[in-house]
């Protein structure tokens, strides 16, 4: 239970990464990435400050935390330039799909049950329809692009990763701080080789600072914690609400009314979250 209300702690953070994506769009993408994962690795300070050698970890485990919150992050912002922002979304949130299904190749003694494949593709479909739905009036234009593919390789990634840290060597949950430092500084450099220069207002870096502590920041200490103490195929089910959170908000912040598959969405969502939850 414990574990599942740091997972929901996550989730709802998560909700608001769209929202200020959008109101962050003008900055170039691996900037808006390394200055927020910088500022989210300062909540791990104080933990560190009282006790370094949280920061003492293999360097295996440290290579582990990059591909997770570096890879991830690179491969998503190149997906949402080279496709439809909507559809890569989508394909991006396969990852709490394949935290369910992938489970049991990556961690011993898990199985995958009946009930459990029910519960992802049901909470896959509501997130389908959250985000489809999402797009409203849009017009929205459909077809391949080849953006999908790392949109596809980020939901492996993050899925992956976020297994993979029940397999490692334990960590303390400050060394989150350690994985985000390191990959902010690969994205600032990704910056510099990769993008124009940017000049950043005041209103900019107060939305920075809110990612950096937020979605990009806090989000994360609390999913390790929750993989820590949770079933991975439990909180990959529950994971499916990220995408009815955000789209959800992001309604709010457009102004534009409740629609029947947001609803149907949410109904789709809350029943595979309790029947994926469901222990026995």
């Amino acid at each position: 239970m414990k574990a599942n209300l740091y997972a929901l702690g996550a989730i709802a953070i998560w909700a608001t990464l769209a929202a200020l994506g959008v109101s962050l769009n003008h900055v170039p993408p691996f900037l808006l990435t390394g200055i927020a994962l910088i500022i989210g690795s300062l909540l791990a300070l104080p933990f560190v400050l009282r006790d370094p050698t949280q920061w003492k970890i293999p360097a295996s485990t440290l290579a582990l935390g990059i591909y997770g919150l570096f890879g991830y992050h690179f491969l998503l912002f190149i997906a949402l330039r080279h496709a439809p922002p909507v559809e890569a979304n989508l394909v991006n949130y396969l990852w709490p799909l394949l935290i369910v299904v992938l489970a049991p190749l990556v961690l011993p003694g898990l199985g995958l049950r009946p009930v459990h494949v029910l519960a992802a593709l049901l909470g896959f479909a509501g997130a389908a329809v959250a985000i489809l739905g999402g797009r409203g009036d849009a017009g929205g234009a459909s077809g391949w692009a080849w953006g999908y593919l790392p949109a596809l390789a980020s939901a492996v990634i993050w899925a992956t990763y976020s297994l993979m840290t029940k397999r490692v060597r334990s960590f303390p949950t400050a060394a989150i701080g350690l994985f985000g430092l390191v990959s902010g500084v690969l994205a600032l450099l990704c910056h510099v080789v990769l993008e124009p220069s940017a000049t950043l207002s005041g209103r900019d870096w107060l939305l920075l600072a809110l990612m950096g502590l937020g979605p990009l920041g806090g989000a994360f200490f609390l999913w390790d914690k929750a993989l820590k103490l949770g079933d991975a195929r439990q909180i990959g089910i529950l994971s499916y609400l990220t995408p009815l959170g955000s789209t959800a908000l992001l309604i709010v912040v457009s102004g534009r009314p409740l629609t029947w598959s947001v609803a149907m969405a949410a109904a789709m969502i809350i029943g595979a979250a309790i029947v994926g939850t469901r222990t026995r």
